[in-house]
């Protein structure tokens, strides 16, 4: 039984919903209002969660054969494995969402209700069934799924929207695509295994490292646009020039050597980068 919850748990990609989790956090104490409110707080994120983990739990149903294929994701997930049966998990996919939708409505306001249900059917659908399988952008414009966790919070918390979820939102979008490509770059043979239109493999190395570093020459400056719209500390403008120094050295050392440990250097810093980031403005936040 405990194997079996661990597989349903593994549909969502723990890892990832941890970064959502964390951003959406990022966003609802710089709102504030939840702070007086702990429970409604932890609702607000156990709802993130729940809607969140049915887009990729959805995504997992939907590209099972394309898993299969794949090594990275062949001997990780739960169908690729035979762990959970897809009916399962389509049901389960579809419950948590139904229940983190109406948390959402109910606890909180239908606009994050609706909100949310649209970045669901926006990742599962139009970015998993039509992006993903037919364009190189595909992490660009899906990003903007992964990226709507501080927005929906935001929205649940006050019922409306602000400048503030959008700078957090734009610093997700924008650090999406180094951090996939880079993914991408050394699961090259993976992605040709499985026919998806990944940028190295339409574009090339060369020019998928010289769009990884515009992307990330993007995503410093808007690290900073939150220090400079919102009321936020120096401390975090200190933490967030040594971040993106590092995420561009990175990326230039990506570009001039092309080697797949440099690629992974990159994709694994980006994870950490991200963190520390939105942990800082929490931190600040509650201090």
């Amino acid at each position: 039984m405990t194997a079996k919850i661990r597989h349903f748990i593994d549909l969502t990609k723990p890892t990832i919903m941890l970064l959502v989790i964390i951003t959406g956090a990022a966003a609802l104490i710089l709102e504030g209002s939840m702070l007086a409110s702990p429970f409604d707080f932890l609702l607000i994120l156990f709802a993130l969660y729940l809607t969140g983990g049915s887009a990729n739990a959805l995504n997992q149903y939907f590209e099972r054969d394309i898993d299969s294929r794949m090594s990275r994701t062949a001997k990780r997930r739960p169908l690729p494995q035979r762990k959970i049966g897809s009916i399962n998990a389509l049901v389960f996919s579809i419950s948590i969402g139904l229940i983190g939708v109406l948390i959402f409505g109910f606890f909180f306001n239908w606009y994050s209700a609706i909100l949310s249900l649209a970045t669901i059917l926006f990742y599962s659908l139009f970015y998993t069934l039509l992006l993903k399988p037919n364009t190189p952008q595909n992490i660009v414009i899906g990003g903007a799924a992964g990226a709507m966790a501080p927005v929906g919070a935001w929205v649940a918390a006050t019922g409306s929207m602000d400048l503030a979820p959008w700078v957090l939102f734009l610093i997700v979008f924008f650090w999406t695509p180094p951090h996939f490509w880079a993914l991408a770059l050394f699961y090259k043979d993976d992605y040709k295994r499985a026919q998806l239109p990944m940028m190295p493999l339409v574009s090339g190395d060369k020019s998928t490292l010289n769009q990884i570093l515009v992307y990330s020459w993007i995503l410093v400056a808007s690290s900073f646009a939150i220090f400079v719209s919102y009321k936020i500390s120096f401390v975090y403008g200190i933490i967030a020039l040594i971040l993106g120094v590092i995420f561009l050295i990175k990326s230039y050392q990506a570009k001039r050597e092309m080697t797949d440990s440099r690629y992974r250097g990159l994709f694994g810093y980006s994870i950490i980068c991200l963190l520390i980031l939105f942990t800082v403005i929490i931190i600040d936040g509650i201090i």
